[in-house]
């Protein structure tokens, strides 16, 4: 049944779910954008009363809790039980001191320095903050053994109070991360302030609120600048909302409504959304699965919180954010993950230190907490949406088989609540896995949806970095820009990159790069995105259901450099390299796929009708293989690709091998390799291979004997292009001018062409580098009319070809432009 929703009850459940995912951290400096506007308070937030104030604690206390659950039925029985026993073994471990509350949460004297230390001794005192919030949780909520004990109450005052005394107060200056004074502390320590409200004394409270104040000043977001930008400026107007809340100041709430108005709008450079579904932090880094997470959810909260209230958000731009959940969010997410490409140094969050049960966060504990976010907004948004959105999030809870959502540990009880109240609404029917191609050109990113699979790209371009890393996270994504291919069946390999992938894999093979094994150094190539490499070619063209995407590669901290093109199609990925040259001194590969078999993993492989030894570990050359097979994924044409080897390995690795703030258990996976070894320093070297995924053997075999499946028209470091007649599809990445099969370009540009069976065909042309100040593009085919065409066409003829010539595509941000013509 449906819960009926109050303003003093709706929007809750997922309210837990932007803590869930935890904010990243520093922020790299983004480019100066528009001042946020600083408006004084509307008059009507003068009018607020106590009742008033009373009825937003209320708002913000059922956001935290949730409510429309009962304390007695699973899964929530059970968790609630859970978080007693957590509770309580913070409340017996609790030891003040000079330095800590906690003897292993040491947060005092750090060494200004010493950096690395100093950022620990801050993420502490944040986690500190969150123990004594999971203390009050139990305190508050029945069914966690601790209701309304009287020893938890005062062990929560006295952690209050002592942290306060001792580092979170108006006297003490900041040291380590900003974060964690701006954002992670002062969140936590409101939703304290809200939770033990009738418990803490006043001045107590107004001291609080002037400690806010001191680390969150209104000048924190008086412009759009630096680190008070997309996720970051939505969380810092989430403190000054609830210091506002807290403190009864119709002036701070006021500011936190109107700091969001920059926010919305649509930008075209750094941190934010992007008309084309691209979400950017860290001004060159795509963050839709992490700060974008953050700011759906964020935005989501101070909507419920604020919507019936003086200081309800009326900015018409919002609706921008409520679009961007089908045409940001929604084509990220896979059976309830969000994909790794764009979560940047999140997906090293593995196991966390700072997390006593040890659970192990992915890609899909990270999409959880959207799917909870997405319902969150949905009460805010019109019928339709809610509608719309709530079939989606239904869609990707019945699909996601790996990971139960239900069971997702990682969920706060709010937002379990509201995902359950989806799953057992019976008048919501579940969206479908829809298909197409998408094409985030402002992020370097692809997505190719099959009914049966789909697969996503992640590149890197002097617009967007190589990968990255901070805070000594992340520290081995070095090739995670370099063409790496994820993909994922309908109802199989959907724990591929969840399974212990990035604390195990090879960082130097991972699926679809091509890389120099030149050894690097944890966190080469700089902080906060700073590898960029210096290419612009990186882009394609697509009619949004098939692809040509390509990439001018340079390898980061190497002389490599290479053309990469992947062509998607109906069943099949094709994957052309060439102009591939290295003068590092040592190998070169391109990987073809890199399958995660799990801990006891042992598919099989099998080469040209041949099986494969499957007993770990065994590498070989697969000299003149035509095909191979991994049982349980799918197929490989290798045809056109020499130097073919396998790889049977166990690989062993610690989460915190990447990242230092997690746990140091060794783990152990097994992995099928496939890979094009290139050797050492090669020149002008190049690949050619087709990806099948979910195909059978047989099929595999079948189409590696078909020829005339698929003619590869170019393959160099200037054009490579492929033609596909069953699909009526031909696809040109024009690296320089020149002709691939019927096409010809005068500048480097992208090209697809589909005929349909109406006797009409698509021809898309884009600029990937963002530099053709004129092109032309020829389809040598008669055409007899165009019947739509782009204002970027400035001409057109037709007859025996198609002639297409077009004024500057500089400011088409690398857009497709459609051309529909009437075959001849």
């Amino acid at each position: 049944m449906t819960p009926s929703w109050t303003r003093r009850g709706v929007l809750h459940a997922a309210g837990g779910a932007a803590l869930a995912l935890g904010a990243a951290g520093q922020a790299a400096a983004a480019p100066s954008a528009s001042a946020a506007p600083s408006a004084p308070p509307s008059p009507d937030a003068a009018a607020a009363t106590a009742d008033d104030w009373a009825a937003l604690r209320a708002v913000w206390r059922d956001l935290v809790l949730g409510t429309s659950f009962s304390p007695t039925a699973e899964p929530f029985a059970t968790r609630l039980r859970e978080l007693g026993t957590e509770a309580a073994g913070h409340l017996g471990a609790m030891a003040p001191a000079t330095g800590w509350l906690w003897p292993d949460l040491d947060f005092g004297d750090p060494d200004p320095d010493k950096d690395t230390e100093s950022y620990g001794y801050s993420a502490r005192l944040v986690d500190s903050y969150t123990r004594l919030r999971t203390m009050a949780e139990a305190y508050v909520r029945a069914g966690t053994g601790l209701t309304g004990d009287p020893a938890l109450a005062a062990g929560i005052l006295t952690g209050l109070d002592h942290l306060h005394d001792r580092a979170y107060n108006a006297a003490q200056a900041p040291y380590g991360n900003w974060w964690s004074w701006q954002i992670g502390a002062p969140q936590r320590l409101l939703d304290l302030c809200v939770l033990m409200y009738d418990a803490i004394p006043a001045d107590r409270l107004a001291a609080y609120c002037a400690a806010v104040d001191h680390f969150v000043p209104d000048s924190a977001v008086a412009s759009y600048t630096g680190t008070s930008t997309g996720a970051n400026r939505v969380d810092l107007c989430r403190v000054l909302a609830l210091r506002g809340v807290v403190g009864q100041d119709p002036a701070k709430t006021a500011l936190a409504r109107d700091a969001l108005s920059p926010v919305f709008p649509y930008v075209s450079t750094g941190d934010g959304l992007y008309t084309d579904g691209s979400f950017v932090q860290h001004t060159y880094v795509p963050y839709t699965g992490s700060y974008g997470a953050v700011l759906l959810g964020g935005i989501g909260l101070l909507l419920a919180l604020l919507t019936g209230s003086p200081y309800a958000v009326t900015d018409p731009a919002r609706q921008i954010v409520l679009d961007a959940v089908e045409h940001a969010w929604a084509p990220l997410i896979h059976n309830g993950l969000i994909m790794d490409g764009v979560s940047g140094r999140g997906i090293s969050r593995g196991i966390m230190l700072s997390d006593p049960r040890g659970i192990q966060q992915d890609d899909h504990t990270r999409g959880h907490g959207i799917l909870a976010s997405v319902v969150l907004l949905a009460e805010g948004a019109s019928s339709a949406e809610r509608a719309r959105w709530r079939g989606l999030v239904k869609g990707w809870m019945r699909r996601d088989h790996y990971s139960p959502v239900l069971e997702d540990r990682t969920l706060s009880l709010a937002s379990l609540a509201w995902l359950a109240g989806v799953q057992n609404d019976t008048s919501v029917p579940a969206a479908g896995q829809p298909a197409g191609h998408r094409l985030f050109a402002a992020m370097d990113r692809a997505v190719h949806r099959r009914p049966t699979w789909t697969a996503s790209l992640s590149m890197a371009s002097r617009r967007i970095t190589h990968y990255e890393t901070g805070n000594t996270e992340n520290l081995r994504g070095w090739h995670t820009g370099s063409g790496m291919l994820y993909w994922w069946g309908d109802t199989y390999g959907n724990g591929q990159y969840s399974d212990a992938f990035w604390a195990t894999v090879d960082p130097y093979r991972l699926p679809g790069t091509t890389t120099s094994a030149k050894r690097l150094a944890d966190a080469a190539g700089g902080d906060w995105g700073a590898s960029r490499p210096a290419v612009d070619w990186v882009g394609g063209a697509t009619d949004g259901t098939m692809a040509g995407i390509g990439q001018h590669l340079r390898g980061l901290g190497s002389t490599l450099q290479a053309k990469k093109s992947w062509f998607f199609v109906d069943d099949t990925v094709v994957c052309l390299g060439a102009g591939i040259t290295c003068t590092d001194g040592t190998a070169v590969e391109s990987v073809i796929d890199n399958r995660n078999l799990g801990a006891n993993g042992a598919h099989p492989l099998t080469v040209d009708g041949r099986a494969m030894p499957a007993a770990a570990p065994w590498s070989a050359p697969l000299t003149g293989a035509r095909w191979a097979h991994i049982g349980g994924f799918g197929g490989y044409v290798l045809g056109g690709t020499a130097g073919v080897r396998g790889l049977r390995e166990a690989r062993t690795g610690r989460w915190s091998d990447i990242n230092k703030t997690c746990a140091t258990t060794p783990v152990t996976r097994r992995y099928l390799t496939l890979l094009a070894d290139h050797g050492t320093d090669p020149v002008n070297a190049a690949y050619a291979y087709q990806m099948l995924p979910g195909a059978s053997a047989a099929r595999t075999a079948q189409r590696a004997a078909d020829n005339s499946w698929m003619q590869v028209l170019a393959n160099t470091g200037d054009v490579q292009g492929v033609r596909v007649p069953s699909a009526r599809f031909t696809a040109a990445n024009f690296f320089a001018a020149g002709t691939a099969g019927t096409l010809t370009a005068s500048a480097p540009c992208a090209v697809t062409v589909r005929e349909r069976g109406n006797g009409t065909a698509v021809v898309c042309v884009a600029d990937p580098a963002r530099q053709a100040t004129s092109l032309t593009v020829t389809w040598n085919r008669p055409v007899a009319a165009v019947l739509s065409r782009p204002g970027t066409v400035a001409s057109a003829a037709t007859g025996g070809s198609l002639r297409l010539t077009f004024g500057s595509l500089t400011g088409t941000a690398g857009a497709t432009q459609k051309i529909t013509v009437r075959l001849g």
